[in-house]
């Protein structure tokens, strides 16, 4: 009768990405030997059953073959990013009958997955690219708050709208969410009058400020997400950051930067000639999601009353989930 397998200790995971991660544990040299396989159960943390079955019963286990450790381990479930996982091994021989000799479990090892990495993104810049429709003439960004928002701000905060953390809307593996503070803005148009639209979910006052105090040549662009909410309507967040400001080191090295001049979402044209003003376009087919990473004064801009009606806020974006069945804004990651 063989002799019994060790059961794996000191389970170690190293190279975290959003959708992949490699495993290594201790065994003694003879398992490390005769080992012919080994299997990984891996399950979301909130899902995780402390009942253990047989490998063949569970579809979260992989069996895979024997390996030089660290084994890499991507793809197989389709990781989700920014996830907790446990994790546990089991390392086996397989016998002239076709069974396994199997190990004890493993102390179970909780981790978590990554955000997207910059190929991600750019997946996802790419799938925003073909939606976002032709370019419309804008002027002004502009941000709807209620009345205590602007009372607040004036009377707390020296008239400056200070950034606040990014909530986890969009999608779950945007770098940004919960990591980067900013000021969100809007500037859409409405297609008939080229002005921003007359009703908002957010309130019902708004603030506009010309669109060059943010967007002009010593202000970064970066592209940050692209996603909807079971609708058809779909969403693009763009993060403005002044050059070598603590936003843009975020998001130089986390974000596609994108030309100011050639890209489909947001533009900015410099003057062609003497006397000329530079020309700012949005895209025309999604909604764009404006982050900028400075506080802004409300006196650079004004507040108005919006001249439609305030919707409900069931209609904002705080905190929405992405749509994960959209065919049109969601990734493969780990294929």
């Amino acid at each position: 009768m063989d002799a019994p397998l060790a059961t794996p200790c000191n389970i170690q995971i190293c190279e975290v990405t959003c959708d992949s991660f490699r495993i290594m544990w201790d065994m003694p040299p003879e398992d490390t030997a005769r080992a012919t396989h080994f299997f990984i159960d891996l399950s979301r943390k909130e899902n995780r059953d402390p009942n253990r079955f047989k490998h063949r019963d569970v579809p979260t286990k992989l069996v895979a073959k024997a390996v030089p450790l660290p084994m890499a381990v991507r793809g197989h479930w389709f990781l989700s990013p920014r996830t907790e996982y446990c994790v546990a091994v089991q390392t086996a021989v397989r016998q002239s009958d076709g069974d396994y000799l199997v190990s004890e479990w493993s102390p179970v090892v909780e981790f978590c997955t990554g955000d997207y990495a910059m190929e991600h993104l750019q997946q996802l810049l790419d799938k925003a690219s073909g939606p976002a429709g032709r370019l419309l003439r804008f002027s002004v960004f502009y941000r709807n708050q209620h009345p205590q928002y602007f009372d607040y701000v004036r009377r707390q905060c020296g008239g400056l709208m200070r950034p606040a953390m990014k909530d986890t809307s969009g999608s779950h593996g945007s770098p940004i969410n919960g990591k980067l503070q900013g000021v969100f803005f809007s500037c859409n148009t409405e297609f008939d009058t080229g002005l921003p639209p007359k009703d908002s979910p957010y309130g019902p006052l708004r603030f506009h400020i010309p669109a060059g105090v943010l967007l002009n040549p010593n202000t970064c662009l970066y592209f940050a997400d692209f996603y909807c909410m079971y609708t058809a309507y779909h969403y693009v967040v763009l993060v403005l950051a002044p050059v070598g400001t603590e936003g843009d080191d975020f998001c130089r090295t986390r974000l596609p930067r994108l030309d100011l001049a050639s890209n489909p979402f947001l533009t900015y044209t410099a003057p062609q000639r003497q006397g000329e003003e530079p020309v700012y376009c949005h895209a025309s087919d999604v909604i764009l999601e404006v982050l900028f990473t400075e506080p802004v004064h409300v006196d650079q801009g004004s507040v108005e009353q919006i001249s439609g009606h305030h919707q409900l806020m069931s209609l904002t974006t705080a905190n929405a989930k992405k749509d994960p069945s959209c065919k049109v804004c969601n990734i493969s990651v780990g294929r």
